[in-house]
């Protein structure tokens, strides 16, 4: 068969979390709640930076771009989930398939990178104290957010493009809540080799390089932080990491488990759970982390709630 979409297909049909009709409702208010604690508390973060002079920092202003990633990529597959649900429907439209796997694959590399770029933030602060301000300028930050940008977006389209070359037969089953980009290829009538190359490759590059940047980056911070006689001093600068490191750890430790589970039995719902926790959970829990663990954060949103037009709206 020749390369390129030329088959009858129209739409997929996304099997979802699971095919019990009494489950549904649960589903549904769950991932509902899920949804709009995301929304809720990652606005919350965004707002308490970007009113609050005192956070006008690069390390916050990495966060709070990392919290409308966040909310990007929860937007990407929760909203069809839900509204499938609530309309006892699973197609999703071929278009709006492959729109909504180059967002997904976007907002997770996004993440990713965002990471990496935050990591390197502390350790010029730990590191280089002194210069920390010339390094970390508003130029430069500006720019490793546009590089980023730029180059997920020419990622995810290639991969999006790579995607449209392939043929599939009429109305395919995706065992999944959303479009994922492995479990599509693999429901291809057509030759797949290319498809599988550029996604070993994406693995290596876009997930091994920015943890690679995180690895290198803490192991200069733990040295410096060795070589800081006081212990006072030590535990000033370990905390100033523990709040990022924790959203690390949630983030690559779900990353391994989507990974672990997509090498069981294609028929089975282990990936699919474990997509739960990577694409829902991760970006609910780090408003939390990043609120209770950092006091900046904390007096940020204290300032927020008092000032007089918030205040108002929410009284």
């Amino acid at each position: 068969m020749e390369p390129g979409n030329d088959t009858r297909i129209s739409e997929f049909l996304l099997l979802g979390l699971s095919e019990e009709e009494e489950l549904q409702p649960l589903i549904f208010g769950l991932f509902l709640s899920m949804y709009l604690i995301t929304v809720f508390g990652n606005l919350l973060i965004i707002l308490a930076i970007s009113s609050d002079d005192h956070l006008h920092t690069p390390m916050y202003f990495f966060l709070s771009n990392l919290s409308f990633v966040d909310i990007c990529f929860t937007s990407t597959t929760i909203p069809k989930m839900l509204r499938n649900i609530q309309n006892k429907s699973k197609g999703i439209t071929y278009g709006g398939c492959i729109t909504q796997m180059y967002f997904y694959i976007l907002f997770a590399g996004l993440d990713d990178i965002l990471l990496s770029v935050m990591a390197y933030d502390r350790y010029v602060a730990i590191c280089h104290p002194l210069h920390y301000t010339i390094i970390m300028s508003p130029r430069l930050c500006g720019l490793l957010v546009l590089i980023s940008w730029v180059l997920i977006a020419l990622f995810s389209l290639l991969h999006s493009l790579m995607v449209l070359r392939l043929s599939f037969c009429p109305e395919m089953q995706i065992p999944h809540f959303f479009c994922e980009l492995s479990q599509v290829v693999q429901l291809a009538s057509s030759d797949i080799f290319l498809n599988n190359i550029l996604m070993h490759f994406a693995a290596v590059l876009v997930g091994g390089g920015p943890f690679a940047g995180i690895l290198y980056s803490y192991s200069k911070i733990v040295s410096c932080i060795c070589k800081i006689t006081s212990a006072q001093g030590k535990h000033k600068a370990f905390s100033t990491c523990v709040s990022h490191l924790s959203v690390v750890f949630l983030f690559y430790f779900t990353v391994l488990g989507v990974f672990l589970s997509s090498g069981t039995t294609y028929t089975s719902h282990s990936s699919t759970i474990a997509s739960v926790m990577y694409t829902v959970v991760t970006p609910m829990l780090n408003p939390f982390i990043y609120s209770l663990r950092n006091r900046d954060i904390k007096e940020g949103l204290k300032r927020l709630y008092w000032m007089p037009s918030i205040k108002d709206q929410l009284c």
